[in-house]
């Protein structure tokens, strides 16, 4: 029976493997993170495989059986994690797909550009950017961002936005985009990766 119960293991990562593959698993019970990392390593790779149009993944939190009371804090955490970035439309939905890991969709990049301008938690990045931070950016993604801002203003009902309407806008999709790309070197080019995608999708 023990022998049964063990192979059953493997046989669940095997199938997980073709599932989701390495790229769409985190696999945070080896990286053994503390609770604070694992949030932080959570919400960024999330961020980025929403951008990356990712449909479906797997987050490995472990069981916890070493923990205290059995219970893992990291599940626990993630799991907390989970339920504010469906708020936050990052992702729409989340299931435990084993006692140790969790099943997540995530969200359509546009989803972003929908939440509430009021939200129940409090968010550091939350801060409008100012001129100079898109004054920085190429031309490209200048292009990119006003091309974006334009189909956004006009499905609210404004077919001929304001200066002032428009840069708004762009400052908006910038700020809700900035916590996906991150401060890394190719960060640009993964804004304008984001910014094509949500194009595409204004499309469907």
């Amino acid at each position: 029976m023990a022998d049964s119960r063990k192979s059953a293991v493997p046989l669940q990562q095997a199938f997980d493997a073709m599932r989701f593959g390495h790229r769409r698993t985190l696999n945070l019970r080896a990286q053994q993170p503390t609770v604070a990392d694992a949030v932080a390593r959570c919400e960024q790779w999330l961020r980025q495989q929403q951008v990356e149009g990712a449909s479906e993944l797997l987050i490995i939190t472990g069981r916890g059986l070493r923990s205290l009371d059995g219970v893992s804090p990291v599940r626990e955490a993630i799991a907390a994690l989970l339920h504010s970035m469906r708020r936050r439309n990052v992702i729409t939905a989340f299931a435990e797909h084993t006692a140790g890991s969790f099943v997540v969709t995530p969200a359509p990049v546009r989803a972003l550009f929908e939440v509430p301008k009021r939200r129940r938690e409090p968010q550091a990045a939350s801060r409008t950017p100012s001129i100079p931070q898109l004054a920085a950016l190429e031309s490209d993604t200048i292009g990119l961002l006003s091309e974006l801002a334009h189909v956004q203003l006009q499905a609210l009902g404004i077919r001929g936005p304001s200066p002032a309407q428009l840069e708004d806008e762009m400052l908006r999709q910038f700020s809700a985009l900035s916590p996906a790309v991150g401060a890394a070197a190719d960060a640009e080019a993964r804004l304008q990766q984001a910014l094509v995608r949500a194009l595409e999708e204004a499309d469907l």
